[in-house]
This record gives C-alpha cells, sequence and structure tokens, in this order.
C-alpha cells in the first residue's frame, strides 16, 4: 500500500479517528485509540553480482576433417590418429572425455577393433585385413562433465567422424584366372606359334605387383613369355616321336617383389597342350607278315617266284610285303600301283590301304608271265600318299622268278573257280568238292594229282591231291577283315610233269568277329559344377552296310555311370547333373566312365572306351576338424611346451583350396599359446598348439586353472575367407595340497515363503584349487532374522543341506513376516587332501525370503473429524486423509487408494465423481487424500460418507474399506464481516485477521471473498468492504452471528485488535435475490424468443401454402389435359401408390416433376400391393409388372388407366356415391366415369364445380390408397 504526501489526515506521523464498530445487536459505536499513520524509508546499497558459469557450451573438436592411412599390417595397440576437442566452459564442464560411438561397416567384430585413449588418441584394438574392409568411419563422440544449465544438470557433446584408408600390403601369392588352361597345336608347326596365354593376378590389389611367368617342366618343346604369359613352340613337335600326343606343362606366376614376410609369392597351374596329328610320313613297305610287324627297317627290294602262263589274279609266290604309314586317321591312307617294264603283267593287290595292310603281286597278264620270253621279270611297287604330295611315295623293286612248264597242260573245264568260305571256318571244312582237269596224256603224264600254288596259300588252304577237292588248311585262320579274298592256283600235274592250272578265287564271307574300334583317345578337362559334352567315335572292320559294321553306344554301369547319359546312335555323351570335384577319391579328380561301343552282328562283339573326366577343383568347401572340441592337460611348470594337436580336414581336392592355417582367436589366456600349422596329407592339417616360451604356468598363483581358447582354421584361397572355429580347453594339472573355499564365501538365494517353493532352491559353490579334490559342504550354524534383528530359532528347520551342496525347502511354514532372512553359515571339506587344512574358511548363504501377497492392506484409525465447506471447496482441495499399511514387500505392500463409493446422510442416493483420492506414501504407510473432484452443493446439510478403497499392486490382489464421514458447513452459517478500510487493506491484513479470529474462536476461518461495500445492498457510508466467512470447528459444528458476536465481546483485548485492523459490524451472510432490473431483462428475452418462434412459424406456413398453389396449377392443367385427350392418346406410365397415376403431361401432381414413365420410381412401400386400412381392403389394385399397367374394370376388359378426374361423394372419405352421380367432366368414353366410384374428399361433390383430384390430394396423407370402383 502507498501513503499520500498531500496535507491533513495523509501527512506522515499524524493520527486518524476511524470510525467506532457496530456490532450486530448493538447501536453504541465503540472507542478507538487513534491509529498513527506511517512514514516511507528509502535506502541504497552497492551490490557485486558474481557471475556463475552453467554448461552451455558443447565440446568443440578442432583440425576437422580428420583423415588417415594405416598399413593392414599395423599392430594392435599402436595409435591410429589423435583428436582433440575443447570446451569453452570452466571446471568440470570443461573436462572433455572422448568415446566411439559408430564404427562403419557396422557389426560386432569392427566395434572392438578400435577404442579410444582419454587423450583422444584412437588405437588399433585388433587385426586389420585389406581383403576385407579397405576403409572404416568412425563416429566419434566428446563430452563434457556436465554441470548446471536453467537448474538442470545437462552434459553437452559433440560428435565428428575419422576417416581411416587401409593401405594394402603384399601378403597374399598371385592366383591364375580361367583354370584349367588346354590348348593345342598341329605337330611340325613354326617355332614361335602362339598356343595360348595364361594370366594371373596379384592378390594384393592395392598393391599389383608385377607377375613373372616361367615353366617349370624339363624339356619340353614350349616355352613361355615371362611377362605376358604367351606360351609359343619352342622345339620341333613330331606327335609320332612323342610318347604321347598330350604335353603336360606346369606354369609357375612369380611376383616381382618379395612379400612382406621375404617370401617370393607364388602360384602354379597345369596347362595341357593336345599336339595334333598332320600328313608328314610316307608309306613304307616293310617284309613280314602280321600281325608280328614291328616295322622298324623298311625295305625296298622284294623277290618272289611264279610258273610261268600262272593264270590271271594269281599272286606271286615267296613275297611277304607290308605296307605301313605311321601317321593317324586319313593321314595314313595311300594308294598302291605298279610301274615298270613287267607292271602290265602283274597288278597289285590292295590298291588302297588305310594304315597298314598286307601286300599281293597278282597275275594280270597270263600270256606275258612266259618263262621262254624271260626267265625274270621285275615291277616297281608304289605307295603314294596323296594326302602329301611334297612326300607322297615309296618304291620297292620286286623281282618275279618265273618256273617253267611242260608243254602240255592238263586241261581244267574252267579256268577260274569262283568259291566261297565262311570266315574262321575250322580246319578240314571242304570249299570244293571236286576241282577236276583232264589231261590227254596218257599213262604217267595223264596221271593228275593237284596241288594248290602258291605254297604260301597252303597255310590257309588245301586241296586233296587226287580228288581235288578244296578244303580249310590245319592251322588256317581265315579273317574276312585282314583278307577277304583269297587267290590262289590249283595245280594239275600229270607223271611227265606237265602241269596246268585254274584260278581259284576264294572269298571270305563276313561274319561278325570284330569288335568295333575307338578312335582317338578321351580326355576332358572341366570344372566342378560345369557341363560335359563329347562324341565317342568308333569304326568296325566288319562288312560295311551290314548289322555287323552297324554300331550303337551304352555306358556300362559304374562308379560314375548314373551321372552321364549317351545317344545310343551318335555316341554323344554329356552330363546328367553338375560334378563335384570333392566326390572323386582320385587325387588327381578323374574320374572314368566306360562306354561299350558294340555293332549289331550275330552275336554282336564290343569294345570298352574309358573316357577321362578331369575334375578342376574350385574353392567350395570350408575346412572342418575333425574333433568338436578338444581338451588337453598339462602339468603346472611343465618343462615340456607342447599342449596337443588340432586336426582340420578341407575336402577341397588342390592344395590352394584345401590348405589350411591356424590361429588363435583373440580371447582370456589366447596369448598364453601359440599355434603353428603342419601338413599330414592333402587337405589334412595339424595344429600343433604349444605354451609361449615367455609363459610361466605356476598353479598356485593362476587365475585361471584351464584355458578355454578357440582355433580357427583358415581357408584363404578365395576373396572371402572360408573359416572354422572349434573350442579348446587347456587345463592346468595340481596336486591336491590347497584348501577348499565356499565360492564366493557370501552367497544369496531368494525362496518364497509360504511353501510356495518346494524341492531344490540352491547349489553352494565350493571351489579347489586342486584339480584332484572331493568336495563336502557342511553346515555350522542357522541364523534367523527379521529386518536385520534376530528372530530367534523359527527358522532352523526351514531348509537342510546336503553334503553336495544342494539346499532344499524343509518346511510349508516359511513366513516372511516372521523371518526375511536366513544365514547359514558353512564350511567345505576336501577329502582328498593330501597335506596342508583339509577345510575351508566358514562361508555364509544368505537365504532371502521373498515375500508373497499374502496380507490385505490395513486401514489406520482416523482419528480427527473431517469438515468441508462446499461454497469454498475448489477442485484439487485437500478435505479428508487415511493412512493404510500392508505387511508385505516390493508390489505386494504397495497401496492404491480409490474411491469406491460416496453417499450422503439420510440419503440412499450415491454420488458421483465428488471426491477423488490421491496416493503418497510417508516411511511405510501410504496416505490417502481426499480431494474434491468436482464443485460440492453448497445447500448440502449434513455429512458425506465416503467409502475409500485400499488395493495392492501384485496378484491375487487384496482389498480393504474404510468409510470417513466428512460433514458439511451449509450456507446458514456464513457471516458476514464489515469493514471501513478498503479491500487492498482487508487483504493485505488478511492472515492476521484470521489469525486473531482463530484466536477469539478457537474455530477455523474459511475466507468465502472480500469485495467493495458498494457491491453490496446493505453497504452503509462508513463501510468500505466486506469479508464473508465461516467459522468452524474439527467435530464439524459451526459457529452462527450471535455466537461470534458473544466470543469476540468476551475478550476485549481481541476485540480491540479486530478494530484496529478495520472491523465494523458483523451480521449474518447476504442471501443474493434477483433485481428487479434483472427481472425485466428476464421477460424482455422471453418475448423475443416467442416472437422469433412465430415468425418462424408463419414462414413455414408461407412456404406450404405456396407449394399447395402449385400443386393445384399443376392439376388444373392436367385436368385440362385429360379433358381433350382421348384415353388411347394419353400418355401411359406405370401408376404411384397413393395417387390418381399420371396426368397426361406425364407431371406427378403429388411431387410436381415431370416423370420418366420408362424409370421405376421405387415406391414399394406405397404400391397397391399393401392392403388398405379401411373397410373396402378386397378393392385392389395389383403392383404393376410393367410399364403397361392394366386394370380390370367390369365386363372383363382391361383398360390403361389414364389421368383423369377422382370422383367425390357426400359422405366421408371412402363412402360410395349414389348410383345417381356420375363423374363430373366425364365424357361418357373410356374409363368408368358411368360408374360410381371413391373419393376420400372431405367435401360434398355437390359444392365443387368439377370434382378433381388435384384439389384434394393435398389434405389427404400420402399413404391414402385410392381404388377404382369394381
Amino acid at each position: 500500500m502507498g501513503w499520500g504526501t498531500g496535507g491533513g489526515s495523509g501527512l506522515c506521523g499524524a493520527t486518524r479517528d476511524p470510525p467506532g464498530v457496530m456490532l450486530a445487536g448493538s447501536r453504541a459505536p465503540l472507542d478507538t485509540a487513534s491509529l498513527p499513520l506511517p512514514c516511507p524509508r528509502q535506502v541504497s546499497k552497492k551490490l557485486t553480482v558474481i557471475v556463475e558459469d552453467r554448461n552451455d557450451n558443447a565440446p568443440v573438436f578442432k583440425g576437422l576433417p580428420y583423415e588417415t592411412s594405416i598399413p593392414e599390417n599395423m599392430m594392435a595397440g599402436s595409435i591410429i590418429y589423435t583428436v582433440s576437442a575443447t570446451d569453452a566452459d570452466t571446471g568440470n564442464s570443461a573436462k572433455v572425455s572422448y568415446s566411439i560411438l559408430e564404427v562403419i561397416p557396422d557389426n560386432a567384430k569392427n566395434f572392438w577393433l578400435f577404442y579410444i585413449l582419454p587423450n583422444g588418441s584412437m588405437v588399433l584394438n585388433g587385426s586389420l585385413d585389406y581383403a576385407t574392409n579397405t576403409f572404416y568411419q568412425l563416429k566419434i563422440l566428446a563430452k563434457d562433465g556436465g554441470g548446471l544449465l536453467h537448474g538442470v544438470m545437462v552434459v553437452q557433446n559433440s560428435t565428428t567422424y575419422l576417416s581411416i584408408t587401409v593401405l594394402d600390403l603384399p601378403n597374399l601369392n598371385p592366383r591364375f584366372l580361367n583354370e584349367p588352361y588346354s590348348g593345342s597345336v598341329p605337330e611340325n608347326c613354326p617355332l614361335g606359334v602362339t598356343v595360348l596365354t595364361v594370366t594371373a593376378m596379384d592378390r594384393d590389389t592395392g598393391v599389383n605387383d608385377e607377375i613373372f611367368y616361367s615353366i617349370t617342366n624339363a624339356s619340353v618343346p614350349f616355352a613361355i613369355n615371362t611377362t605376358t604369359g604367351i606360351i609359343t613352340v619352342s622345339g620341333w613337335l613330331d606327335r609320332e616321336q612323342l610318347p604321347s600326343e598330350e604335353v603336360l606343362l606346369e606354369v609357375q606366376a612369380r611376383e616381382k617383389n618379395l612379400d612382406i614376410h621375404g617370401m617370393v609369392a607364388q602360384a602354379s597351374t597345369l596347362v595341357t597342350i593336345l599336339v595334333v596329328d598332320v600328313n608328314d610320313n610316307k608309306p613304307e613297305f616293310y617284309q613280314c607278315s602280321l600281325p608280328s610287324c614291328n616295322f622298324t627297317e623298311s625295305q625296298s627290294n622284294f623277290t618272289g617266284s611264279i610258273i610261268e602262263h600262272s593264270s590271271s589274279k594269281v599272286p606271286v609266290s615267296n613275297l611277304s610285303i607290308v605296307a605301313h604309314d605311321p601317321d593317324k586317321g586319313i593321314n595314313s591312307t595311300f594308294e598302291l600301283y605298279l610301274q615298270g617294264g613287267s607292271a602290265s603283267a602283274f597288278t597289285v593287290s590292295p590298291t588302297r590301304i588305310v594304315g597298314t595292310g598286307e601286300v599281293q603281286i597278282l597275275v594280270q597278264n597270263p600270256s606275258a608271265v612266259d618263262y621262254e620270253i624271260s626267265h625274270v621279270m621285275v615291277v616297281q611297287l608304289i605307295a603314294n600318299d596323296t594326302g602329301n604330295p611334297a612326300n607322297c611315295c615309296s618304291v620297292a623293286t620286286v623281282t618275279i622268278d618265273l618256273i617253267d612248264t611242260n608243254d602240255h597242260f592238263p586241261e581244267f573245264p574252267q579256268s577260274i573257280y569262283s568259291l566261297n568260305v565262311m570266315e574262321n571256318s575250322p580246319e578240314g571244312t571242304v570249299i570244293a568238292p571236286n576241282i577236276t582237269a583232264y589231261d590227254p596224256d596218257s599213262g604217267a603224264y595223264g596221271q593228275i594229282t593237284y596241288q594248290l600254288l602258291p605254297e604260301t596259300i597252303h597255310e590257309t588252304f588245301t586241296v586233296n591231291a587226287t580228288s581235288g577237292a578244296v578244303l580249310v588248311a590245319t592251322g588256317a585262320s581265315l579273317d574276312r577283315e585282314t583278307r577277304s579274298i583269297y587267290y590262289a592256283n590249283i595245280q594239275a600235274k600229270d607223271g611227265g610233269g606237265m602241269v596246268s592250272t585254274a584260278l581259284l578265287e576264294i572269298s571270305v564271307l563276313d561274319e561278325n568277329d570284330n569288335a568295333p574300334i575307338v578312335t582317338g583317345s578321351y580326355f576332358i578337362s572341366v570344372e566342378e559344377g560345369q557341363n560335359v559334352s563329347t562324341q565317342i567315335k568308333a569304326i568296325d572292320n566288319d562288312e560295311a552296310g551290314t548289322p555287323n559294321s552297324k554300331l550303337g553306344f551304352r555306358i556300362l554301369p559304374g562308379l560314375f555311370s548314373n551321372n552321364f547319359t549317351i545317344n545310343e546312335t551318335t555316341g554323344q555323351m554329356h552330363n546328367t547333373e553338375p560334378l563335384d570335384r570333392e566326390a572323386l577319391d582320385d587325387k588327381d579328380g578323374q574320374l572314368v566312365v566306360t562306354v561299350e561301343v558294340y555293332d549289331h552282328g550275330v552275336p554282336p562283339l564290343s569294345t570298352l572306351v574309358n573316357v577321362t573326366i578331369t575334375v578342376g577343383d574350385i574353392n567350395d568347401n570350408t575346412p572342418v576338424f575333425l574333433e568338436q572340441s578338444y581338451e588337453f592337460s598339462i602339468f603346472e611348470s611343465s618343462a615340456d611346451s607342447f599342449v596337443g594337436s588340432v586336426v582340420a580336414t578341407d575336402a577341397d581336392k588342390t592344395e590352394i583350396n584345401f590348405r589350411i592355417s591356424f590361429r588363435l582367436q583373440s580371447g582370456s589366456g589366447s596369448s598364453n599359446f601359440l599355434i603353428r600349422s603342419y601338413k599330414l596329407g592333402p587337405g589334412n592339417y595339424s595344429g600343433q598348439l604349444s605354451l609361449d616360451p615367455d609363459t610361466t604356468m605356476d598353479y598356485d598363483t593362476l587365475q585361471q586353472k584351464s584355458f578355454s581358447l578357440v582355433v580357427l582354421a583358415e581357408n584363404t584361397a578365395t576373396d572371402s575367407i572360408r573359416d572354422a572355429s572349434v573350442p579348446v580347453v587347456v587345463h592346468i594339472l595340481d596336486v591336491n595340497d590347497e584348501p577348499p573355499s565356499i565360492v564366493p564365501a557370501s552367497q544369496n538365494v531368494t525362496v518364497s515363503e509360504n511353501g510356495t517353493q518346494q524341492g531344490l532352491v540352491y547349489t553352494v559353490g565350493a571351489a579347489d584349487p586342486d584339480t584332484n579334490h572331493s568336495l563336502v559342504i557342511e553346515k555350522l550354524q542357522v541364523t534367523c532374522l527379521k529386518d536385520s534383528t534376530s528372530a530367534g530359532d523359527v527358522c532352523w528347520d526351514w531348509f537342510v543341506l546336503l553334503p553336495n551342496g544342494s539346499v532344499l525347502v524343509n518346511s510349508s511354514e516359511i513366513d516372511f513376516e516372521l523371518c526375511d532372512t536366513v544365514k547359514l553359515t558353512l564350511r567345505a571339506e576336501d577329502l582328498y587332501t593330501e597335506k596342508g587344512d583339509r577345510y575351508s574358511k566358514n562361508g555364509t548363504l544368505t537365504i532371502n525370503i521373498k515375500d508373497i501377497n499374502d496380507n490385505a492392506p490395513v486401514f489406520l484409525p482416523v482419528s480427527g473429524t473431517f469438515v468441508v465447506v462446499p461454497e469454498i471447496s475448489p477442485v484439487d482441495l485437500q478435505v479428508a486423509t487415511v493412512r493404510a499399511t500392508d505387511v508385505d514387500s516390493g508390489l505386494g505392500g504397495t497401496i492404491t487408494f480409490s474411491i469406491f463409493k460416496v453417499e450422503v446422510s439420510g440419503n440412499n442416493r450415491t454420488l458421483e465423481n465428488l471426491f477423488k483420492v490421491v496416493t503418497t506414501v510417508e516411511q511405510n504407510n501410504y496416505i490417502g487424500s481426499i480431494q474434491v473432484a468436482s464443485n460440492l452443493d453448497s445447500t448440502l446439510k449434513g455429512q458425506y460418507q465416503v467409502t475409500v478403497m485400499a488395493q495392492d499392486g501384485a496378484a491375487p490382489q487384496h482389498t480393504a474399506q474404510t468409510v470417513l464421514n466428512i460433514f458439511t458447513v451449509d450456507q446458514s452459517y456464513r457471516i458476514r464481516l464489515q469493514f471501513v478500510t478498503s479491500v487492498e487493506e482487508v487483504q493485505s491484513n488478511l492472515e492476521e485477521i484470521k489469525a486473531t479470529l482463530t484466536l477469539a474462536t478457537k474455530a477455523a476461518v474459511y475466507v468465502v471473498g472480500i469485495y467493495s461495500a458498494e457491491d453490496s445492498r446493505a453497504a452503509r457510508a462508513q463501510v468500505k468492504s466486506v469479508m464473508e466467512a465461516y467459522f468452524v470447528y474439527s467435530d464439524g459444528t459451526a459457529l452462527d452471528v450471535s455466537d461470534l458476536i458473544r466470543m469476540i465481546q468476551s475478550d476485549p483485548q481481541l476485540l480491540a485488535a479486530l478494530v484496529k485492523l478495520g472491523l465494523a459490524v458483523i451480521g449474518p451472510g447476504e442471501v443474493t435475490e434477483p433485481s428487479k432490473e434483472t427481472q425485466m431483462i428476464g421477460i424482455i428475452a422471453g418475448l423475443a424468443a416467442f416472437l422469433v418462434l412465430f415468425i418462424l412459424i408463419m414462414t413455414l406456413v408461407l412456404v406450404f401454402t405456396t407449394r399447395s398453389y402449385k400443386r393445384k396449377l399443376n392439376s388444373m392443367k392436367a385436368l385440362k389435359a385429360a379433358t381433350t385427350l382421348s384415353p388411347a392418346v394419353a400418355q401411359q406410365g406405370a401408376g404411384i401408390p397413393g395417387t390418381n397415376q399420371y396426368n397426361a403431361e406425364g407431371a406427378n401432381p403429388m411431387l410436381n416433376l415431370p416423370m420418366d414413365l420408362s424409370h421405376d420410381l421405387g415406391f414399394h412401400e406405397d404400391t397397391s400391393s399393401l392392403a388398405s386400412v379401411n373397410s373396402l381392403d378386397e378393392n385392389k389394385v395389383d403392383s404393376p409388372k410393367d410399364n403397361n399397367l392394366k386394370t380390370k374394370v367390369p365386363g372383363g376388359e382391361s383398360r390403361v388407366p389414364s389421368a383423369r378426374p377422382l370422383c367425390c361423394g357426400t359422405g366421408a372419405a371412402g363412402a360410395l356415391v349414389s348410383p345417381s352421380r356420375h363423374c363430373p367432366g366425364s365424357s361418357g368414353e373410356g374409363w368408368g366415369c358411368r360408374r360410381p366410384c371413391l373419393c376420400p374428399c372431405p367435401q360434398p361433390l355437390t359444392t365443387l364445380p368439377s370434382c378433381s383430384w388435384a384439389n384434394h390430394i393435398p389434405r389427404t396423407p400420402l399413404r391414402t390408397r385410392y381404388w377404382w370402383p369394381p
């Protein structure tokens, strides 16, 4: 409040005389002392303001951006980079700490690959591999030590990224691309011809070292370019001189520089080169007989003999000539012919040979073979290789000695005999029963004996010397494929030695005695997973065009026969499923499929050919350990560092793919061991685990008695590392010389009360550092505690301890409320102790009894009385409190209060939402604050009976209830106190006024309001402000005006104090009544509402009247149209129930809308199929079936209704019109206006000039039915 500065009673130090206080019931004013006025004072002082720092700055990184590059072999523990951030704050808020939030690429291994020191130095925590990751990005968090900001503890932070590039180092061997390699080159090709190119690459892609190539084979006719890998011919190639037509090269690729271990980085591969045959050999002649020829030395001179005048086709005797060409296939085909002066007398057989064949010189012109002309005839035998013009021919000189004969020859009836014999016929087979000659000589000269010439034919055929029968000779072997026709002279010799001959042409008939011959060799190389396709080629030397030479193909059953299929006609073979190198036992990855090539002769003959397929290996298998786990034991301080061996295999078949290296995975204790890899065999490697020489194992000081290691077996043949792991446990053995111990010394377990948990509840852990021990657990003491104080021996039999440390529940009477903690004092004994103390130090097992919700909440007694003054009780005002406890713990002891119901005394009505309860906790008690939830009825007298429910928080939930009586103080106890001071002065002195009144009455003062006296009708001239209040005791009673006046007057000192505070008059509270002005305003508002309602009603009447007039106007138009149109011309359409059809214009008289006659109106509820409610229910109009609605009329004819006027009678609606009356305006045609009709018209017909249905439809409800008269 302020003070004035003018004169009069407002001067500083002056006194003022307040008016007297008029108490209710008394007219005499009270004497009061003069009150001094206060004086204003001024003072000044210099203040020093200290600005405290707040944590409003985040750390700021310096030197951004952060980027670095490190080699992939950087050692773990090396510092990679150092980041730095500063914080502008002071104190703890300026202390910056660092951490790594994220590592990209994001995986668990990468996250632990780095760590950061408090000074911001980034440290490598593992090993790097360029092949796995070439780049890392670390998200780094810098945060300060935290501090206050706006009254809240805040930690500021900033983030940035560190980019790390991994530099590749040469640590991997090169690798050949597109293996396997194979090529071909023709023999005799020029030196330097390119065969193929091999390519290898450095798997250290970041280094990409230069590769050099070399061939490691010795003495091969091929060379390789050291830099490009191009393989060329370096020596003369002669297929016939090579051991095999396939040359296998081993090519090595070597990197230019040594790897990081100082070793040469290299790899090898195999290259198969096929030397293709060319026609570079001419045929040669050899003096031998098949099949015993070795073709070592060729001959150019041969000698034979023949009898003069021998018949044509007779071979020269004593000749053994074999022609041979060492080329292959078609290159070995050559022709034979004769040259020289005697060539016309002879011919050669055969004239064409493939590879190797026997050669005969046959007589062609017998007359030229004349001993008297020449004793010796010489011919040149030419072998011509037509496919090799440059070196085509070989020439052999054949000298033929002629044998002289007598002059008279025996004569044969035929000069030539054509005979047939099956090949392979047994000896003695008769070819011709008798071939005889006639000799005119007589005597001994006429006695003819027969023999076959030449002598060589005797090995094959023989003749009976007397009968001339030709037979197969003893020991002869007839083979059509070797020789299909034989020519021989059958000689008839008389006694004088004169002979004659006849030619025997013996054709050897084919028998299926030759198996098919497979041409070529079949060696195929593919990578596993690829397809194989090849064609088997074969020939059969049996007679062409016969079943004996017709070939078929099939695969014989075998290990791999089901993996392939072959076309039985063409010999095309391919695999039926992908090939798996690991399924092959052969070390070279070869599988052999046997194909049978058979002919169709009887019996069929066949030849087997092996198709050898080399399946190249790819790295598609991961190493596998032979055991699922390994366990080794070593004695402490053992002199032998060897621990044990692990063995792993890799199913791949090549060394580059099955090579395995072992390493120990980083982990606890792994640094104490080393592992080395040893090759046991192909794909079989051993990892020799040993102690690190720098590590000593002292069993007594070791923290770990066994080490759990993880050994990794890795195969790095491909870009993606294939590895396997196996757990290895290494036990350190010891002598039993240490005492056991309870581990841990203090152990805890929780058991539920009331027998809800039975059987084994815990196993006490005991340990002995010795490896060979037998421990038993003993119970020494049982201690029962409740809230950390002794509970006696209530729990001594609740649990039992077994020697193995098992703790069992031994009682169903475990009660948390009696004892919440059971402590067992234990010790362990080692039965195998050899020396030293066999007992452990005492240990403790603390069994915490777990409380279950088995107790309901309990309300504490309420000592006070609760009172509420509705008029001044705002929402959230606390009017009462309850207290409750629950001896359970946890959620079972947590109590939540709620209002169950609220009733008013003397009234059975239950009230809702009047009160609410707020639950708080104070020590072990829960307090429910009953608060006002909505406005209370200030006129209500009596008390509220509030039922409060307490519910615990665990299942099964328990509840309890209590009833509170809250007394109400109604408006009759409101007291009005008038003050001579202003409202502002009363408000400023309110606490003092209330304290003085409470001191005078011993009652609580509830102030309703303070307002100006001008707002009150009872204001007096001296009164400036009014305060209304209630005076209520804790037992629910209140003071009225007389009681308050009496109490104040009884204490003059307190009365003087109240008068000093401005109190003037005390009276009853004012009940507000409406003023005349308020009543007048209400009346005016009511009249205005009535006027608005009246205007609304009149507007609706006007609208409906307008609509009715429009309907009547349309009806008149319809009537006029109906009287001018005949029914036949009238527009037809479906009727609307409740109306009189349509008018002639197609308008609906009810809706005043033009209608589409083809449209279904859908007035289903108004169709005339529904019965009427009046007495003429039998008169109905059937529901329209189509657009031509027809109505039955008397006489049986059907008429189509058209628009027409509705007939009206004189009676009530629906009455029958007198027969003398007819429809007005009827023309006597069409419709039955000659008949009486029904009408709901309310007026007699005589009162209307014309009773049109349109005049009355508006008065008829929409659902009124109309019927045509029957």
